[in-house]
């Protein structure tokens, strides 16, 4: 399946920030956004990767892909340079709420500071950008989309992903509670619950060793027999930040090749792993998440 389905100019107009852009489904989805007629932002904290993540997005129509380095985190810097994007391009027309920190650990041994790294990220973050947002297109009477990228465990929960698990359902939350208090300034708030979709860093840290295939990245119990595509991803995103349904607000959907509907799409496999095993994928985790870290300006 490609995004070939939809007319060129179809978000022609539209000014769309992606946060966590840099990287992984925010950086695949912002290609066929910019594509379709659109002007992106990508947000993130490592300035080379935003970088080259823009100048990819922006192959088809140099110019259209911006890139600011923010931690979403803070909500000063969030609101600072939603200001510049407002002053220097124009309003925003649509959110994508897509940073996220995650990776597999025994709640039993996780730190406080693993899990605020986590929680602050998913929760903080995603509140921080859709409320910068929204505050200024109602001061300005203008539409706006929010589109928040989680995963079906906002439904069942998930064992050895915890924090993630808590801070999604949280933006899930917000996600059905801001589409009734500002539907009436024509704001749209939905999230999209993707199922396994294979992109570099995440799949490192979700899937770090061959013991750890048993969890959700595991494509043998997906009904549909494969994981999912960025193109996939992104037709869906593409149709729910476009014009064509200004009536859906408040929504969660899950695409996942009917994984959740055949048995929950979490961890719960890795119940049968020993210490030394968590103790390996804690090495490997770590590695993958100190060479990120290395990249960071902020």
């Amino acid at each position: 399946m490609t995004d070939t389905t939809f007319a060129p100019a179809l978000l022609s107009g539209k000014r769309i920030l992606i946060t966590g852009g840099g990287t992984g489904l925010g950086r695949g989805v912002a290609r066929h956004l910019v594509e379709h007629g659109a002007e992106v932002h990508l947000w993130g904290r490592r300035d080379a990767v935003l970088a080259e993540a823009a100048a990819e997005a922006s192959t088809s129509r140099p110019g259209a892909a911006h890139y600011q380095t923010v931690d979403v985190r803070d909500y000063d810097s969030v609101d600072a340079t939603m200001d510049r994007i407002w002053n220097d391009h124009g309003p925003l027309t649509g959110v994508i709420n897509n940073a996220a920190a995650n990776f597999i650990a025994q709640t039993k041994d996780l730190s406080p500071r693993a899990f605020q790294a986590i929680t602050s990220t998913v929760m903080n973050g995603s509140f921080h950008t859709t409320h910068a947002a929204g505050k200024r297109w109602i001061a300005g009477g203008l539409p706006g989309s929010v589109l928040s990228t989680l995963t079906t465990w906002v439904w069942t929960g998930s064992a050895f992903v915890v924090p993630s698990a808590m801070a999604k359902a949280a933006v899930h939350a917000m996600t059905m509670s801001l589409a009734v208090e500002w539907a009436k300034y024509g704001i749209r708030v939905n999230a999209l619950a993707p199922g396994p979709i294979p992109t570099d860093y995440a799949w490192e840290m979700l899937n770090p060793t061959d013991k750890s295939s048993v969890g959700a990245t595991q494509v043998d119990q997906i009904p549909a027999g494969r994981s999912g595509t960025i193109e996939e991803l992104a037709n869906l995103t593409m149709f729910l930040l476009s014009d064509a349904c200004d009536y859906l607000t408040g929504q969660t959907i899950a695409m996942d090749g009917g994984q959740m509907l055949a048995g929950p799409g979490t961890f719960a496999g890795l119940t049968s792993l020993t210490d030394a095993d968590w103790q390996q994928i804690k090495e490997t985790s770590k590695s993958a998440s100190e060479s990120s870290k290395a990249q960071r300006t902020v």
